[in-house]
């Protein structure tokens, strides 16, 4: 396995056996963001709502989503795309043969968007079609006028497959809420991407609260790891119902919640588009997490 640079690499994080990134790969020029936490969060509805805060600021936007599901834009599209996997499969994987139009839509305020989907269950890696869908990307000049690329990473950390969109990343932003089980998953997802940070550019840029009226077990995890919350959004009824609505929060009708909201997720657009600090975080061990968080 090589680095980056060619040069010999260790394993890609303790006890994986992922093969390093091909160079040729990388993504150049854009700011890249990869979002993760627990299963059903929030991360697709954050996700969302940042890209759409980031071409409210000028920037020009691609959200790619990582899941199965493929649900990741439909806020921001109106309807459920086509992943990259389908459309190779009709061409049976000659991407030459393909058009931007079969796999890229306009979004909301101009948000490309793309779904990479996932292989069939049972018979195959998350992390091939991350890597697929980068290649046509990049085959098809499709980063090259883009300034913010957003990856929506399927649930936990599960396998080193979902985490590859690390390798690509310049940033990783963890979604949790003020609770026992996101607390948990996102400790797993800071050692993963502890992981990827020794031989890949990405670093932990902190955690953005979620549906959560406070962020006081949040915050008390952050300051025992060396995390840093980002943004807070409380449990709105608008934000499930933007949803519901297939829209961004950007697009409900107006009301002080909804424009406090916004003005969050402007605020982290512009947080994250100027830069923060690295984190050093030291995830806990499982048995210690439990104790800390009062759990017998």
């Amino acid at each position: 396995m090589t680095l980056l640079d060619g040069s010999d690499s260790p394993p890609d994080g303790e006890g994986s056996v992922q093969v390093a990134l091909d160079p040729d790969d990388k993504i150049k020029g854009a700011k890249v963001f990869a979002v993760y936490g627990k299963g059903g969060i929030g991360k697709s509805t954050t996700s969302s709502n940042l890209s759409a805060a980031f071409s409210k600021l000028g920037h020009r936007v691609l959200q790619i989503g990582c899941d199965p599901k493929h649900d990741s834009t439909f806020t921001l599209t109106k309807k459920m795309m086509p992943t990259v996997i389908d459309v190779l499969e009709e061409v049976d994987f000659h991407s030459e043969e393909l058009r931007t139009e079969d796999f890229m839509f306009e979004g909301y305020n101009g948000v490309m968007c793309v779904e990479a989907g996932g292989p069939p269950a049972g018979t195959g890696c998350g992390g091939y079609v991350v890597g697929q869908t980068v290649k046509l990307l990049k085959q098809h000049h499709l980063l090259e006028d883009t300034d913010v690329v957003i990856f929506d990473v399927l649930g936990d950390v599960v396998c080193g497959g979902f985490a590859a969109p690390l390798q690509h990343a310049d940033n990783a932003v963890v979604v949790a809420a003020n609770d026992f089980d996101s607390i948990f998953a996102m400790n797993r997802i800071v050692a993963a991407i502890n992981a990827k940070a020794k031989n890949y550019n990405v670093r932990l840029a902190g955690v953005v609260a979620n549906r959560s009226a406070a962020t006081d077990e949040i915050d008390r995890f952050s300051d025992a790891i060396g995390m840093r919350r980002l943004a807070h959004f409380a449990d709105l009824d608008a934000i499930r119902r933007s949803r519901l609505k297939k829209c961004t929060l950007f697009e409900m009708e107006d009301s002080p919640e909804v424009e406090e909201a916004r003005q969050e997720y402007m605020n982290l657009a512009r947080k994250l588009w100027d830069g923060v600090d690295a984190l050093d975080a030291k995830p806990m061990k499982d048995r210690d997490i439990f104790e800390f968080l009062g759990f017998e």
